[in-house]
């Protein structure tokens, strides 16, 4: 039921923003749920929505989606969402550059240094986030 909800809510958004796509209508749809908490679900709609997602819940996921834009352009994101949060990619999407250097030596240091009395901190997270900044 919430899939669905949030399918409406995707096609709605779509339809708000092109006068055009307030007729579409979603043309395949699948979704499964298993019992130990993994998933996949898929759509796609008249309009050329398309989007497909896999995962565990409350743990991971993976997926992508694509879509015409206003341009007439098709545009098309991937992403994975973990414990280093939502990770999106597509051609059309800005990309950091390198950190300041400032910025890298502080994490160093944290690195160095970790807090022992986080329990939610990550080692592995923030070895990903230094080298996503090092560019």
């Amino acid at each position: 039921m919430f899939k669905l909800f949030v399918l409406a809510a995707v096609v709605a958004v779509a339809a708000a923003q092109n006068p055009q796509d307030a007729q579409a209508q979603v043309v395949e749809y699948d979704s499964v749920i298993n019992p130990d908490g993994s998933y996949n679900h898929r759509y796609q709609t008249s309009n050329g929505i398309q989007a497909q997602e896999s995962g565990i819940g409350g743990q991971s996921a993976q997926g992508s989606y694509s879509y015409t834009g206003d341009d007439g352009a098709q545009y098309q994101v991937t992403y994975v969402a973990d414990e280093n949060g939502f990770q999106p990619q597509g051609a059309h999407l800005p990309v950091d550059g390198p950190a300041p250097e400032h910025v890298l030596k502080t994490l160093q240091q944290i690195r160095a240094n970790p807090p022992r009395d986080d329990p939610n901190f990550s080692l592995d997270a923030l070895d990903a986030a230094i080298a996503r900044l090092s560019g």
